[in-house]
């Protein structure tokens, strides 16, 4: 906490008063260009590797990166509707034309899914992983290779981008905005040891692209 506090007071004396006519401007509304998906992961910080301000990007950050699909309800009593509740948002009331769905390496939700072991006393994330089985399951078809050279627990996290990318087209409103061409999904890969950024190139079928660095 002294850390963070330190930097509040950091912030008001060398930085906002360079940026107070950006947050004036701010408080008179949002309109973001990109939804980010990405996990909660402390090490993943999208304002700081995609160089963004604020105001540019609408941030979901949940364990996995995880979209639950339309319709699944794997425990009635644990339903987390915030990330769709965002999506929501993002489109229908603040029409982004983007949305990046952002993995990172030696991820730990994809880690719990991999070696099928969550810590004791979570219930709740052992529930909330149900949302990423769909990538475990095809990462154990082989349907789909990703980039060679990865290690499991990352070439996981790479399908799962590609699985809630899925996800969110199997709502009916997310699928309407892509489909008129006023909404574009990326898929996007985070090295954390290299600080390296991929972006999916798609291929002529689901999984056939291949990851790429952004250079």
């Amino acid at each position: 906490m002294e850390k963070l506090l330190k930097g509040i007071v950091d912030f008001r004396k060398n930085v906002l008063p360079n940026c107070r006519e950006k947050f004036a401007m701010l408080a008179k509304g949002q309109s973001p260009d990109v939804l980010f998906i990405a996990c909660s992961d402390s090490r993943v910080a999208p304002n700081w590797f995609a160089s963004t301000d604020p105001g540019d990007l609408f941030v979901v950050r949940n364990v996995g990166n995880l979209v639950p699909p339309s319709g699944a309800k794997p425990n009635p009593d644990q339903i987390d509707e915030s990330a769709l509740a965002a999506v929501e948002f993002a489109i229908m009331q603040l029409h982004v034309p983007h949305i990046v769905v952002c993995g990172h390496s030696d991820c730990g939700a994809m880690n719990a899914l991999l070696s099928g072991v969550t810590p004791e006393n979570t219930p709740h994330l052992k529930s909330w992983l149900h949302y990423g089985s769909p990538a475990l399951q095809t990462f154990n078809s082989g349907l789909i290779k990703p980039n060679i050279g990865f290690t499991p627990v990352n070439q996981l996290s790479q399908i799962n981008v590609l699985q809630q990318i899925e996800h969110l087209k199997s709502y009916p409103f997310v699928r309407r905005n892509v489909e008129a061409g006023k909404l574009t999904i990326h898929g996007w890969w985070f090295d954390i040891a290299k600080a390296d950024v991929y972006s999916y190139r798609e291929g002529e079928k689901f999984g056939s692209g291949q990851f790429q660095i952004i250079e």
